[in-house]
């Protein structure tokens, strides 16, 4: 697969191909600037190629798979060289030990200087997709979606949430101008969820617009509002159950949010919520053990 061919899947994945293109050419120099791989560089010549496989340890889902790609296409073209990558499997995919996810083949001067590169964005995105499918899992029948936050690693939201959407959950608002969200400081600076809702309605007709409710008073002043969403903050399952009861007749959507965990699962899934959003889908998602696996050279 050729570069172009993995541009336009990043597209059609939603990616911003040329974000993706300098964010992993950012990845590849912050590896190369103390210098080349001297390593590599004094083992192998430019000449010597060669063939290997990315192939899962554990068991996840996958995502990143021709961002790791793209990793090796930038890699060889530094040097001069080509690189040819096979995607074996699709994001989304949920992956078992030992399944072959992408096949390259190349100078080993380029397998072995963008190994690390590619396996931390393709294990760390791999890593978000399989806690979202975990709990995409448990809410599975429910009628509430796992959704993340803007709680991201600097530099890595829109990959993130890319791989948010490979384990099966869907996204918040992808930064601060997409959508409106009024918090407790907002509403106690305007004086009151109504004034901060109607200021925001003024400057920008038509914007989605949610609020954070704290208590159920606050719940039934953004519904007499005409809120369409509102995130309901720490709020304990009985709570959670009256807020939604206030809110589905108007047809206002909820979303649950604040220190949940997939433990909690059994006492909110049944609660009627439209979402739950978890933080720690981004903020503190293991990453999925990747390795790269040299094979025996082709005649």
């Amino acid at each position: 697969m050729d570069r172009t061919e993995l541009e336009q899947r990043l597209a059609a994945a939603g990616l911003e191909p040329r974000h993706v293109l300098d964010l992993v050419a950012a990845t590849l120099d912050e590896d190369l600037s103390w210098g080349p791989d001297v390593t590599t560089e004094s083992i192998f010549p430019a000449d010597r190629r060669g063939h290997a496989v990315v192939t899962s340890r554990d068991e996840g889902c996958l995502a990143g798979v021709e961002i790791g790609a793209i990793a090796q296409q930038l890699m060889a073209e530094r040097l001069g060289a080509t690189a040819r990558t096979r995607v074996l499997l699709a994001d989304g995919t949920r992956l078992r030990p030992g399944d072959r996810v992408l096949e390259i083949e190349a100078p080993l001067r380029c397998l072995l200087t963008a190994e690390r590169t590619m396996l931390n964005l393709m294990s760390q995105l791999s890593g978000v997709a399989t806690a979202t499918a975990r709990w995409a899992d448990a809410l599975a029948g429910s009628g509430t979606r796992v959704r993340d936050t803007r709680k991201t690693v600097p530099g890595l939201r829109s990959l993130q949430k890319y791989a948010v959407r490979c384990g099966g959950g869907t996204n918040h608002r992808m930064g601060l101008g997409d959508a409106a969200l009024i918090k407790d400081n907002h509403v106690a600076a305007a004086g009151s969820i109504t004034a901060a809702l109607d200021a925001v309605r003024r400057a920008v007709p038509g914007i989605v617009c949610e609020v954070e409710c704290d208590t159920l008073e606050q719940v039934r002043e953004a519904v007499a509002a005409g809120c369409r969403l509102v995130l309901l903050d720490n709020m304990d399952p009985h709570t959670t159950a009256e807020a939604v009861a206030l809110c589905r007749p108007a047809g206002v959507e909820t979303e649950a949010s604040g220190g949940l965990s997939i433990r909690d699962l059994p006492e909110r899934a049944g609660l009627g919520l439209t979402y739950i959003s978890v933080g720690a889908l981004t903020h503190s998602a293991p990453v999925l053990d990747l390795g790269l696996d040299e094979l025996p050279q082709r005649p």
